[in-house]
């Protein structure tokens, strides 16, 4: 069988394999209804890594291979180093999620007390339901700058205050923060309380300085990225997702304000 075959069938077979694993994973989550998303997380995390290298082993021996038949001419160059870029795309994958069980198995960082002391009337006539949650947005919010009920509106619509929350896309926790989105704010645990409002709230304001203070683009940014708001010329993008998060938050983030 020539090598891209090989190659083709190998990730097709990969991604079947990738597919079962996270269908047990979810299966497995949901038949535990007190499960800690901080211990599932971990556990998805290291058996992927199980499943990326054993597929890197297959592709080292595979690629032995492919080197002897490659030196006696029964292999043409093309063949050996197509098989060579998907061996070093295995090893980048092992990698990549090796990082990423270092930082979820990095401590939490030491998270201050409940403030609470100092809330104004105004400030007083919202609640996420958990005193610590209402002491970390505020606490997060003065040490940034950013309002507390913005990011409490936020994270009403994007987790409706639950800290195991997980999108089908991918994003977790209490502000559904994506991966690459946690790792860029120093988020080793998506799903602790305090290092989610801490890197949603960043990320927050580093959103409304990119778009000069401007609240709607802001949450466009937050929903669909930064870069969407850019391409489309600093608007809400035409995505219907987008623009339906940014109307519900603003409506009751300008209610509030009005009131």
């Amino acid at each position: 069988m020539p090598i891209f075959t090989r190659n083709s069938l190998s990730t097709l077979f990969l991604g079947l394999a990738l597919i079962f694993a996270f269908s047990v994973i979810s299966a497995s989550a949901q038949q535990v209804p007190n499960a800690d998303p901080k211990v599932d997380y971990k556990s998805s995390l290291n058996q992927l890594s199980t499943l990326y290298q054993t597929e890197v082993d297959r592709l080292e021996k595979q690629q032995q291979q492919s080197k002897t038949l490659y030196q006696d001419g029964l292999i043409s160059r093309v063949d050996f180093e197509n098989g060579e870029k998907s061996l070093e795309e295995a090893r980048a994958r092992v990698e990549k999620v090796t990082k990423e069980i270092a930082l979820a198995n990095q401590p939490a960082p030491v998270l201050p007390p409940i403030i609470g002391a100092d809330i104004t009337a105004s400030e007083s006539n919202w609640t996420t339901g958990n005193a610590r949650v209402d002491g970390l947005i505020r606490y997060y919010g003065k040490q940034y700058g950013v309002d507390p009920f913005l990011i409490y509106c936020t994270m009403s619509q994007e987790s409706k205050f639950s800290s195991g929350a997980t999108s089908y896309k991918g994003a977790m926790g209490l502000m559904q923060l994506m991966p690459d989105t946690a790792a860029r704010y120093g988020v080793t645990n998506p799903y602790d309380i305090g290092q989610s409002i801490m890197g949603g709230t960043r990320y927050l304001k580093d959103l409304l300085k990119m778009f000069n203070g401007r609240v709607d683009l802001a949450l466009a940014g937050y929903n669909a990225g930064e870069g969407a708001v850019m391409k489309f010329g600093n608007t809400i993008p035409p995505y219907n997702e987008t623009r339906n998060y940014v109307r519900l938050i603003l409506q009751r983030y300008t209610k509030k304000q009005s009131s």
